[in-house]
């Protein structure tokens, strides 16, 4: 067999694989090793063990608990209610004004937390039963906080946009800092849609709470989200200002949400810290073997020559950028309905940046494409993540409801991909501007 043909035999059989409910990472390992011994030999099995440890042995992977821990110890306390109450009391008065809140909690606890399915949860709980209790439309009260919830990949500190440096060699700090400005303007677009949605419904006149807080009462709330922004204000500074590194501020972050949760929140029961450690625990190792199973992918693809092989055939093409860009991100459509963000990552990137820095794409950017493209995946079926967790939060609300109340959401996310590639600076401006040009 040919170079491409193995390439696409690979493909075919990693799909099957991962579609049979295989855990990723030992899915990726079957696969390598059995790919190894037939097309490779039994002498390519020496390489096995190094490659698989070598690859878990970075000291940029220690980024990956400290955030997980920060995201579980944020988790396990009151941080969603009290943020999402505290926006509240701000905007009672505006029409869709609970919706907006909820969204702009959901900004906000992802700048701390960094776990979409931990944001839709932690926000959900709240915010859906509330909404629905107040007459807003189940459509729109599970499919704001289903998307709300997907902006935790995008706003840092972002799991997966570590995981994107890594597989790339590119800085994580300029990572976090392009998908400020991103994550920030789609908080803005979704609250903006729901605002318009207020208005302009039927029931907008009751889209609108009657309650009314004082400004004691309003600046009492702004006090409860303070601990967070002292967390969000620490790993800025520290990060953009060059204090310390991303594994050093992840530690820091860490030690701040885990004081946050057991003094003020007082969440030092048995219970709650072990379920604190225990999540960090099962999450961190689920990634990190994913990467090392990756890792070793990604070695037997170069050792058969299917990733050089496979991004000449992308060359060979003859694509223009544009349309060779719109290929990759559909191929990313279809990928996210199906796998997560973590997978399609260390899978695709080896094949794919080499064509992208042929044609001179910025890395940095495309990293905060595909973010976006994966926020989509999260609320699309069949593997919709972010679905089944709003769906455990309201199971009164029929999936097909919540998934319907996403769409507009689906919407403006992908018109936001293509601003996004005609105006690549707005992701780019901010790391350029405070870290100098680069790639």
């Amino acid at each position: 067999m040919s170079e491409l043909e193995i390439g696409w035999l690979l493909f075919g059989v990693t799909t099957l694989v991962l579609f049979s409910g295989v855990p990723i990472a030992f899915g990726l390992l079957a696969v390598s090793i059995g790919f190894l011994l037939i097309f490779a030999g039994p002498a390519s099995l020496a390489a096995v063990g190094r490659t698989f440890f070598e690859e878990m042995a970075s000291f940029v992977l220690l980024t990956i608990p400290m955030f997980i821990l920060l995201g579980a110890a944020i988790g396990v306390s009151r941080a969603g209610a009290d943020i999402y109450e505290s926006l509240h009391r701000w905007l009672s008065r505006v029409p869709g004004g609970l919706v907006i809140a909820n969204i702009l909690a959901c900004g906000m606890f992802s700048a701390v937390c960094g776990s979409s399915p931990a944001t839709a949860a932690a926000i959900g709980k709240v915010g859906i039963p509330e909404m629905l209790r107040r007459g807003y439309p189940p459509t729109l009260a599970t499919g704001s906080i289903c998307a709300g919830g997907t902006l935790g990949i995008l706003i840092p500190p972002s799991v997966t946009l570590i995981l994107y440096g890594i597989a790339t060699e590119t800085s994580i700090g300029r990572l976090f800092l392009a998908g400020v400005i991103p994550g920030f303007l789609l908080v803005v677009l979704f609250a903006a849609y729901a605002w318009i949605y207020s208005l302009l419904s039927a029931a907008g006149s009751s889209l609108r709470s009657s309650e009314r807080f004082s400004l004691r009462e309003k600046m009492d709330g702004l006090g409860r989200v303070m601990p967070f922004l002292v967390i969000m204000v620490v790993i800025a500074v520290a990060m953009y200002g060059g204090w310390a590194t991303p594994s050093e501020i992840a530690a820091l972050s860490a030690f701040l949400a885990l004081l946050l949760v057991f003094v003020i929140y007082r969440a030092t029961s048995p219970q709650e810290v072990w379920a604190i450690f225990s999540d960090t625990v099962r999450e961190s190792t689920m990634i990190i073997m994913i990467i090392g199973a990756a890792g070793l992918f990604g070695y037997m693809m170069s050792l058969l020559y299917i990733t050089q092989t496979m991004a000449d055939a992308l060359v060979a093409w003859n694509l223009d950028r544009w349309t060779l860009l719109l290929f990759f991100n559909v191929l990313l459509l279809i990928l996210g309905c199906f796998l997560p963000p973590v997978a399609i990552i260390l899978m695709t990137m080896p094949i794919l940046q080499p064509v992208l820095e042929g044609n001179d794409f910025n890395l940095i950017w495309f990293g905060i494409l595909l973010t976006i493209n994966m926020e989509v995946g999260l609320i699309t079926p069949p593997v919709g993540l972010n679905l089944y967790v709003i769906r455990g939060v309201a199971p009164q609300v029929p999936l097909t409801q919540v998934l319907a109340g996403s769409m507009p959401f689906v919407v403006i996310m992908l018109l936001f991909m293509v601003l996004l590639c005609i105006f690549p600076q707005i992701a780019l401006w901010l790391p350029n501007t405070l870290m100098g040009p680069g790639s």
